[in-house]
């Protein structure tokens, strides 16, 4: 195996990473701060991406005006569903909420399926990401470098949020004591909602992202998700920090496993799940319960 070989693969992984830290972080934050196993989040991350080619080929709104719309589009949306569906749910089984999110997936998918069948769309990267950069120990593609940069930044940014600011104090605090934050003047269920609407926007993030790098399609969710709730566990259900590390870490091992013995690079995630949670139950940053 080539020297070239093996860096084209690294630079495959970590911006692979990238993806499944972005979504696993979104997931971590609705599971730790609102109980809520949230199967819609690849629906979501497929919405994304459909919402920034509306916004292209309708709305003429390049790539960088989708980075920072789509986000509150997605957002808005997920704040929607959570007051007309999720917040029914608050304090019931987590199970209730996967099976209502797993409708909302089937729901999602099947609109966009009926409208743009399951062949993928093109969408092209702005040109002034087009090409490549030298890292001096590699080439990488400059869109992948810049996605590994751009989601970086927004998950360091959200941990950083959650547990270093007075926002995330409060939010953290309504999670362990609703009645007792609420007597503090802090409006809980909207801070809940807004939680899910973060959440979700994440995933419309990296679905803006994802979209010049896999074709925006109805099934691009559905690809990952799987992988990336594999990610959380591996991570430690609820834990921010957990989800990006792992994510970031997982897309690196799959990409060497590519390498040097691509029959198990489908299923290198799965192993390594299958032994933390024999090892260590609760995740490697997660607190056992």
């Amino acid at each position: 195996m080539s020297y070239q070989a093996l860096m084209a693969q690294l630079a495959i992984g970590v911006s692979n990473g990238a993806f499944y830290a972005m979504l696993s972080l979104g997931l971590a934050v609705i599971f730790g701060m609102l109980n809520v196993v949230n199967f819609a989040h690849g629906a979501v991350f497929m919405l994304g991406a459909f919402v920034a080619l509306f916004l292209k080929l309708q709305l003429g709104l390049g790539y960088y005006a989708s980075l920072i719309l789509v986000p509150i589009i997605v957002g808005a949306f997920g704040v929607l569903a959570d007051l007309a569906l999720l917040k029914r749910l608050r304090g019931l089984d987590p199970l209730y909420g996967l099976l209502l999110t797993f409708g909302m997936t089937l729901v999602l998918e099947g609109i966009f399926r009926y409208f743009y069948g399951s062949a993928g769309v093109p969408y092209s990267a702005p040109e002034g990401l087009v090409g490549a950069v030298d890292l001096g120990f590699m080439i990488m593609p400059l869109y992948r470098f810049w996605v590994i940069v751009a989601s970086a930044v927004v998950c360091f940014g959200t941990w950083y949020a959650i547990e270093r600011t007075r926002l995330g104090a409060y939010l953290r605090a309504a999670t362990e004591n609703a009645t007792l934050t609420q007597s503090f003047g802090i409006n809980v269920p909207v801070l809940l909602t807004l939680t899910y609407g973060l959440g979700v926007a994440l995933a419309g993030f990296a679905g803006v992202l994802a979209a010049p790098i896999y074709s925006v399609n109805p099934l691009m969710g559905s690809n990952l998700i799987i992988v990336v709730f594999a990610v959380v566990v591996i991570g430690g259900m609820g834990s921010i920090l957990g989800a990006i590390v792992s994510g970031f870490a997982l897309g690196i091992l799959e990409g060497f496993t590519k390498v040097f013995y691509p029959e198990a690079s489908n299923i290198v995630v799965f192993v390594v799940m299958a032994i933390v949670l024999l090892v260590k139950p609760a995740g490697l940053f997660g607190r056992a319960t």
